[in-house]
């Protein structure tokens, strides 16, 4: 009977651990300070929402969309694999979308989940239709009280070009004046990323090494392989900083451990 008792135990535990692991939504925050953001967007903030993989956080995602409301932002990233391509559910993935774009204006880049289910182009009408901003390897600004700085978006490499190539085609039309953004799927480009003197990079892909080790960091990410350089936080190089979401969804593998789903929001200050 004493073990049997033991073993319910363990198993309770074991489905609360991983509950847990898997549907605790965090909000990570950061500031970025520099000379080169504009007055007007002093306090300016973004909410960074990636590789949603088509993950479910309460009914018609009211937990999350509460947490992502509740950061107040000015505008909001979405860094690519906000569908899964082994459970291709484009409604159910834009079920937080549609309230999304309630809160705050959106821009979308695609990951390397949106390439491999082929239905990039199904993906981008109905991201449009709801209001999104798409960034398929161009730019736009973002303007605020007569300033303005620059948003920057690549689509995911395995749609089979290179990233400088991206880099190059989305980077035409700016000036480089102002505050440059990038928003790119994958952070094991940092140093192309750093090449071209991205003063902020949004990127996510790596789900926060999938395993986080304490006082290590993330076990293995792809791409990167074991023990990944680039899963989650700040990383700065040069005038380069790069912010990497742990993501909130899975795919191959179904379960984070010691790496919850993860809001990250930054804000600009003006030095």
């Amino acid at each position: 009977m004493k073990k049997l008792l033991l073993l319910i135990i363990l198993i309770v535990g074991a489905y609360l651990f991983l509950y847990i692991n898997n549907h605790w939504i965090v909000t990570t925050e950061h500031v970025f300070e520099s000379e080169k953001v504009p007055e007007n967007f002093d306090g300016f903030r973004i909410t960074q929402i990636s590789d949603l993989h088509d993950a479910l956080f309460g009914e018609n995602q009211e937990h999350l969309v509460e947490k992502v409301r509740e950061t107040y932002p000015d505008v909001i990233f979405l860094t690519g694999d906000v569908i899964d391509s082994n459970r291709y559910d484009l409604e159910q993935s834009l079920t937080a979308v549609r309230e999304f774009v309630k809160i705050a204006d959106v821009y979308y880049v695609i990951g390397n989940h949106e390439v491999a289910s082929n239905k990039i182009d199904e993906i981008y009408d109905a991201m449009k239709q709801l209001g999104v901003k798409i960034l398929p390897n161009v730019s736009t600004t973002i303007n605020q009280n007569g300033e303005s700085i620059e948003l920057i978006g690549i689509e995911d490499p395995l749609n089979g070009h290179e990233t400088q190539w991206m880099l190059d085609l989305a980077r035409e039309k700016t000036n480089g004046s102002t505050l440059q953004i990038l928003l790119a799927h994958r952070p094991e480009f940092f140093k192309t990323y750093v090449r071209n003197d991205m003063d902020m990079v949004f990127s996510g892909h790596a789900h926060g090494g999938q395993v986080r080790i304490p006082f290590v960091g993330g076990l293995v990410a792809p791409g990167q392989g074991f023990l990944p350089t680039y899963t989650a936080g700040a990383y700065k190089e040069a005038d380069t900083t790069m912010f990497v979401s742990r993501g909130l969804g899975n795919s191959t593998v179904p379960f984070r451990i010691l790496n919850l789903p993860e809001i990250v929001v930054v804000e600009l200050r003006a030095k």
